[in-house]
């Protein structure tokens, strides 16, 4: 089993910048892919960004390339989600996920597949 924990969602208007964290617990957090990903209201969830165990790999969606920043600390067992240059259409519960991939480092990209989620954090955009 792996517990996360998210934070730092809130409010920021347009162009601003938030930074998310999950924190983890449980068993061994190296030996998970991880990655975020959002829902909107009345919208299906959506995949963000994603990396490896060994963070050796990242993957971003289009609408956040060049815009977000996925990174994990193994030593403390956190993953972290810069976020710059917010939009409107960053409104979401963003939620932390992992699932593992042991002896593997690479990016998991369907959703389905990832096998322990957060609680979620809301991120609102103001026009």
């Amino acid at each position: 089993q792996v517990q996360l924990v998210e934070s730092g969602g809130g409010l920021v208007q347009a162009g601003g910048s938030l930074r998310l964290s999950c924190a983890a617990s449980g068993r061994t957090f190296g030996d998970n892919s991880m990655g975020w990903i959002r829902q909107a209201p009345g919208k299906e969830r959506e995949f963000v960004a994603a990396i490896s165990s060994s963070a050796d790999n990242t993957y971003y969606s289009d609408s956040v390339k060049g815009r977000f920043t996925i990174s994990r600390d193994n030593t403390k067992d956190t993953m972290a989600l810069q976020m710059n240059s917010l939009k409107p259409e960053d409104t979401a519960v963003y939620y932390c996920a992992a699932v593992e991939t042991v002896g593997e480092s690479i990016v998991v990209l369907t959703i389905e597949n990832y096998r322990y989620w957060g609680q979620g954090t809301q991120v609102t955009v103001s026009s």
